[in-house]
């Protein structure tokens, strides 16, 4: 079964279930993203403070070339880093992306996180709207913003971001931030979508796996799928990247989602809050 697609608020489609690749070393990363492409992915996740933008451009050109595909068929993203925002070093970081990607453009650039002391997050999307509206990207959205943050860039530029890609997992489950998205018509997408592998020993989450004869990476995985988020689970083995892939033939019920409900706590953010992350 195919993989399904959700609809940005500018009509382009993306998939759902991606390849994350924060922590993938760049020397690795082309084979990663080339066995992912074989798997079925059709959406791969970078940015630039990964350090891995070229590994991932040479796997995008030898998985489109192994799996018979076109640019078009893949959806990339990458990210602007909290050192380059303002309005003109934006512009040029996002030529510097595409230079290491060997792409002509991104299917998605995204402000990497706030980073409000810097104060140079409007500029910033005010540059990503620049690249929108020449259509050098197809979509722009932002990773790591709180509701004020958000609402703070709409009113300066009147562009909504299609996408916040944010730390979201069963432990933390961030359900008044999903809920500003849906009232504004951003689509959330996870990052860490395990816990960092946390959740993979969960008691609840080994359970369910075992009663749908399925890993506990595939429970949580299938389980954002259901909730309608984007999820980018990352790996650099072949097996658990075609294993993550694997989770379009079972469903969770009723019960599973209510167990998995009860595992939320904001005590278990990983991550740093973006009001006062220092970077």
């Amino acid at each position: 079964m195919p993989q399904p697609f959700l609809t940005l608020n500018n009509g382009v489609q993306i998939p759902q279930l991606g390849l994350g690749t924060w922590q993938t070393p760049d020397d690795v990363a082309a084979a990663a993203v080339s066995n992912a492409l074989k798997d079925g992915y059709r959406l791969i996740d970078t940015a630039a403070i990964y350090e891995n933008e070229t590994g991932v451009g040479r796997g995008l050109q030898q998985g489109l070339k192994a799996a018979a595909l076109s640019r078009e068929d893949v959806f990339v993203t990458t990210k602007l880093w909290n050192s380059e925002q303002g309005y003109d070093s934006a512009l040029r970081a996002y030529d510097e992306s595409l230079k290491l990607l060997q792409l002509d453009y991104v299917d998605l650039y995204l402000l990497h996180w706030p980073a409000p002391k810097k104060d140079l997050y409007v500029d910033s999307w005010k540059a990503l709207v620049r690249l929108l509206e020449e259509k050098r990207v197809r979509a722009i959205g932002v990773s790591n913003f709180e509701p004020a943050h958000l609402e703070r860039i709409i009113k300066a530029t009147g562009v909504t971001p299609a996408v916040n890609q944010i730390e979201l997992h069963p432990d933390f489950q961030q359900t008044e931030l999903n809920k500003f998205h849906v009232q504004h018509n951003i689509l959330t997408q996870s990052w860490s979508p395990l816990g960092q592998g946390a959740l993979l020993k969960n008691e609840v989450i080994r359970a369910i796996a075992q009663k749908h004869n399925k890993t506990p990476a595939q429970v949580v995985i299938r389980w954002h799928l259901e909730q309608q988020l984007l999820v980018i689970p990352k790996s650099i083995h072949a097996p658990r990247i075609s294993e993550n892939f694997a989770v379009f033939d079972f469903a969770l019920d009723a019960e599973d989602l209510a167990k998995i409900r009860t595992l939320d706590a904001p005590k278990n953010r990983i991550g740093p809050h973006p009001d006062t992350a220092d970077f």
